[in-house]
């Protein structure tokens, strides 16, 4: 027994010392400079059937590339309050004005007459306020060529304190290109409300491939259609490109917002008719995000923003008491003056004067509303009417209305600007005129 065990012992050893001499894989990594183990090629097995070959795993798609930022031309900006160095700029002469700021004001303008003069129940109030896309366009050529240059609202009247220590508002001197005379624009309802959208305007403002604010909308045929002509805002950039003296201070428009559907076609708005949901919230805020890029255009290429109320109410307060205009107005703070910014004007909802025709008079709701930072209130009149109130810090002011009801019936008012008679659009219902 013992020399069985002692055999196989010895037999062992004998197979354990021919293995150690062979190519077999290593136990121990390998040192630090030692070359790599090559791996043994297995012979062919004849027998066995062929396998085919693993599939290559597939590489990861690259993740698309961010489009590059859009290098946007710089925009001027300057203060007409300041007379140019030596009374020139870029070779004109600039001159103290101290006479009545015009104000024109426009409603969305109609780019499809045949969606909005199509017999429905909307026409005759699309007509009565509204001008047409065509008809916007002769009103700026008309202003254009009487001399009118564009200023800012918010450059007319400045805050100020009187020698009692109080704050007032004060008219400041404009220094204007010498023989122009200065124009504010403003639009109303700037929102792109849904009962529009079926009646021939652009449903929103969205940045072109140039980083331009432009118009986007269906065509009457269903297509889209971006464009530059077709919206005020867009129309206006554009008119002011192409005759920068329009603007010498680059200034463009005041636009004046309600929030109940949302801002500039974007649906930015809560809804207290509706039971408000996670979801509903979530696309709320991403529509915030949307248009804040818009917000920021305008801005830096000179539009302001104002505040026309949240809900579009009456300021009289003879349907709506204070408690319900200050809900209102905070509403409006949270929802529109949160993404467009502070603004000192307000822009009467149906022209609606809160103290009434006699605007010496400052009732509460006049006073609340000034003081949550509105300073110039605008209401709608036959002149380019301003009044700056004694017994509080504050202007009121009317201004002119272009629409179907003027173009119609005043024509000698806005002779100054343009004659209705080269400006009215054929495609508009005959409703009569009160002129040959």
């Amino acid at each position: 027994m013992k020399k069985l065990t002692a055999l196989l012992l010895a037999l062992t050893l004998l197979f354990t010392s021919a293995c150690a001499g062979g190519e077999g894989t290593q136990d121990t990594p390998d040192a630090p400079d030692s070359p790599p183990v090559q791996e043994q090629t297995p012979p062919a097995e004849t027998d066995a059937p062929d396998e085919p070959a693993p599939e290559p795993e597939a590489e990861p798609e690259p993740e698309p590339e961010p489009p590059a930022p859009v290098e946007k031309e710089p925009y001027e900006i300057l203060d007409p309050t300041v007379m140019p160095e030596g009374g020139e700029r870029d070779g004109v002469k600039y001159e103290a004005y101290n006479g009545i700021v015009e104000h024109l004001f426009f409603h969305p303008i109609i780019a499809y007459p045949e969606l909005a003069f199509d017999g429905d129940s909307e026409e005759k109030g699309l007509d009565d306020f509204m001008v047409t896309a065509d008809e916007f366009w002769k009103i700026m050529d008309s202003c254009y060529a009487n001399g009118y240059v564009l200023v800012d609202i918010g450059d007319v009247w400045s805050e100020t304190t009187g020698d009692d220590g109080q704050p007032k508002m004060v008219r400041n001197t404009l220094y204007l290109p010498e023989g122009k005379k200065p124009l504010i624009f403003s639009y109303d309802d700037t929102n792109y409300y849904p009962y529009m959208l079926d009646n021939g305007f652009t449903y929103k403002l969205i940045l072109g491939e140039d980083g331009k604010v432009t118009s986007w909308g269906l065509d009457p045929d269903g297509k889209e259609v971006t464009s530059r002509e077709l919206d005020a805002i867009p129309a206006l950039d554009k008119f002011v490109e192409d005759h920068p003296d329009f603007s010498p201070f680059g200034a463009k428009a005041s636009l004046s917002l309600t929030g109940y559907q949302g801002i500039l076609g974007y649906r930015t708005q809560t809804d207290g008719a509706v039971e408000w949901t996670d979801e509903l919230e979530a696309n709320r805020q991403a529509e915030r995000e949307a248009v804040k890029p818009i917000i920021e255009e305008l801005k830096r290429t000179g539009w302001t923003f104002g505040s026309h109320t949240w809900g579009h109410i009456r300021l009289s307060g003879q349907r709506l008491g204070l408690d319900a205009i200050q809900k209102d107005t905070q509403k409006w703070l949270d929802e529109v003056g949160s993404l467009v910014g502070e603004t000192p004007i307000l822009y009467y909802p149906h022209g609606e004067r809160p103290d009434g025709g006699d605007w010496t008079q400052t009732g509460p709701i006049f006073q609340y509303l000034q003081s949550q930072g509105f300073r110039v209130f605008c209401s709608v009149g036959i002149e380019s009417f301003s009044f700056i109130k004694k017994d509080i810090c504050a202007v009121i002011c009317d201004r002119l209305h272009p629409d179907g009801t003027t173009l119609r019936n005043s024509r000698k008012r806005y002779l100054q600007f343009y004659d209705a008679k080269d400006i009215m659009d054929p495609a508009r219902p005959d409703f009569g005129v009160d002129w040959d």
